[in-house]
């Protein structure tokens, strides 16, 4: 009996040793893929090519990885470092109560990359709603108070005020509407570039100058000066 079949023969029937170890190795380098992810998406336009086992191809790439460094520091387990890589992994494995556990963590990985994907499609739709607010009503140059999302903003050559209590003293800076939703949009875009959840937009005191515009994440800490 070979190592491989000797190591799987002491496990049958119980959940093996390494399950939760890479699960959560896999778990993290996922999380840790997520631009890889989002620019492949990006290029396909749908949802992530599936490879031969039915995981997408960053899945695979993931598994494949996190189950190379396990290999190298438990002996037996079969490797992935052929062409077949995780596809003839799990047809090695039919016979065997891994084949399960495998399936399992691969499940909650392809989870959790749409999760990702959803989440990126709702920010994207959030930044395309706001980019569209911003610009509704463009020939009469109104721009919609990033705060409150309702009012359309006083905008003139010595302040930016709204009714809902932002003000902003532009009376040195020569501030547009052109200027104002340039900076809006660009700062939504630059955040969004790194960041799956919605910013706010808040006005912050500044002891040496009037108040300024500032855009926020409390997830990613993003912070940035709009104004």
């Amino acid at each position: 009996m070979d190592a491989q079949h000797r190591h799987r023969s002491l496990y049958k029937g119980t959940t093996p040793p390494w399950k939760e170890t890479f699960r959560k190795r896999c778990v993290d380098r996922l999380k840790n893929s997520r631009s890889r992810l989002l620019d492949r998406y990006r290029q396909v336009g749908e949802s992530p090519q599936s490879c031969g086992s039915g995981a997408s191809i960053i899945v695979q790439e993931v598994m494949e990885e996190e189950w190379s460094v396990l290999q190298s520091e438990a002996r037996g387990l079969p490797s992935l470092l052929r062409p077949e890589g995780l596809t003839e992994m799990f047809s090695v494995m039919t016979e065997y109560d891994e084949l399960a556990v495998l399936e399992e963590i691969q499940q909650e990985l392809m989870s959790q990359e749409m999760s990702i994907i959803e989440e990126y499609e709702r920010n994207l739709q959030f930044e395309e709603q706001f980019i569209s607010s911003v610009v509704e009503g463009m020939e009469e140059k109104h721009i919609i108070c990033p705060i409150c999302h309702t009012n359309n903003l006083n905008i003139n050559s010595h302040f930016i005020s709204c009714t809902c209590g932002l003000y902003i003293n532009t009376k040195t800076r020569d501030i547009t509407p052109d200027v104002l939703r340039y900076q809006l949009e660009s700062r939504v875009s630059e955040h969004t570039e790194d960041c799956l959840h919605n910013p706010v937009f808040f006005v912050a005191p500044n002891i040496d100058s009037s108040p300024n515009l500032m855009i926020s994440c409390q997830v990613c800490d993003y912070l940035s000066i709009v104004l």
